[in-house]
């Protein structure tokens, strides 16, 4: 049987997305983690994880001039990815690969990549109950790959002085600050505060290869007010294409 889809719209729609009705469906992290990067005019970037294209038709929205390439293991995905790279006219920028990162596609060359950006499974394999849907579960849970692979394959495919950004949750900053250690500068942190005096969650963590500047706290953004709503600053975000400075 065929699984129901739904036809959303991203960035006040400027993105429209075709998702399972059921499952994994896309939340703020990725329209977030595309809009931390601020690429050159004609730069590359790979984005690991791509899932349906969120994170990718995001940023190629917000920066009309960027090529972006795709990497997602579950086919599925990919097939959708495919659709909503069509639906939004960008196939001749936005592209999805299928493979995996421990196997990764020949057509990926090492060291080729301005901006890497990537969306991880937050849930380390042994530590939580797996969803019984299967698309789900490989999107919140580590599979074969682990949080470690994710960054070494990161840090492999993008060149010298190029930049890597994640976003994750705070609880695994610490893994992901010892994976980058002694390969990348430059580093800065960047909180997500679901509220005013609230502890953040989420994180996006940005870095450059072969730089050694020291790490930097950035304020964050706080993304609720006291009425539940988004703040003015993640609207700007979330409806209207602006783009992060960390």
């Amino acid at each position: 049987m065929e699984k129901a889809l739904t036809q959303d719209y991203l960035l006040g729609g400027r993105v429209q997305i075709r998702q399972p009705a059921e499952g994994y469906r896309v939340a703020i992290d990725p329209i977030f983690l595309a809009a931390s990067l601020q690429p050159e005019p004609e730069s590359t970037i790979l984005d690991i994880g791509a899932g349906v294209g969120a994170a990718s038709l995001c940023l190629a929205a917000r920066v009309p001039h960027c090529r972006i390439t795709g990497l997602e293991t579950q086919r599925d995905a990919v097939r959708l990815a495919g659709e909503n790279i069509a639906l939004n006219s960008m196939r001749d920028r936005v592209e999805i690969l299928a493979g995996d990162l421990l196997r990764p596609p020949p057509r990926l060359a090492a060291g080729t990549f301005a901006h890497v950006m990537a969306n991880p499974p937050y849930l380390e394999a042994s530590n939580h109950t797996a969803s019984p849907l299967s698309q789900k579960a490989q999107s919140h849970g580590e599979g074969e790959a682990t949080l470690e692979h994710w960054v070494r394959f990161a840090l492999l495919m993008v060149r010298p002085k190029g930049t890597v950004t994640f976003v994750h949750r705070v609880d695994r900053l610490d893994m992901i600050l010892s994976y980058f250690a002694g390969k990348i500068g430059d580093i800065v942190v960047y909180p997500l505060w679901p509220g005013k005096d609230k502890p953040a969650k989420r994180v996006l963590i940005r870095g450059c290869k072969n730089a050694n500047g020291p790490l930097r706290l950035a304020p964050g953004m706080i993304l609720h007010g006291v009425d539940g709503r988004f703040t003015a600053s993640a609207e700007a975000v979330l409806r209207d294409a602006e783009g992060l400075i960390l």
